[in-house]
């Protein structure tokens, strides 16, 4: 018997995980995911933007304007910082997965923690400063960047029981 001939890639397989990880956060105006996966294929990282562990979610601001104290910025971890830190260890020679390219802080944690390819979907702020400084030290890092186009499958997980 032939293997089934639709099953999905590598590329789709984790970046589906890094989106279904998107789904946890609680930002109501853009819900980041990430995955970190290491060269043998195993995901040994995952992680959305959100507040740090502790922190209420209720308590703390999700706006996007306005006073500094007063928005999500100086609260929120990225997705890409969170599957860092909740990883199961050495990310060396490691890829990241996620759906919108990374900023400038997330870009010096990937850096420094040996991931060496990044995986996306999206590069909608390639005109901000944040994201240019990324490239920049993506590309003097020799980090490899690769922008994956969405096959067009639809992926989906039903929860039954």
């Amino acid at each position: 018997m032939p293997k089934r001939p639709d099953y999905i890639s590598w590329d789709e397989y984790f970046m589906g995980v890094a989106l279904l990880s998107a789904m946890r956060s609680k930002d109501p105006s853009t819900q980041v995911g990430a995955c970190i996966v290491s060269p043998e294929k195993r995901i040994v990282g995952v992680g959305y933007n959100g507040f740090p562990s502790g922190c209420n979610d209720d308590d703390l601001p999700w706006e996007r304007e306005g006073a500094f104290l007063e928005t999500k910025y100086p609260f929120v971890c990225h997705a890409e910082l969170n599957a860092i830190l909740n990883s199961s260890g050495n990310l060396k020679g490691s890829s990241l997965y996620v759906a919108l390219f990374p900023c400038n802080e997330c870009a010096k944690a990937i850096i420094q923690a040996g991931i060496v390819e990044i995986v996306y979907l999206s590069d909608k702020y390639a005109d901000t400063d944040a994201v240019k400084a990324s490239k920049r030290m993506f590309g003097q890092a020799q980090v490899r960047l690769r922008q994956i186009t969405p096959s067009g499958k639809r992926l989906v997980i039903e929860l039954k029981v």
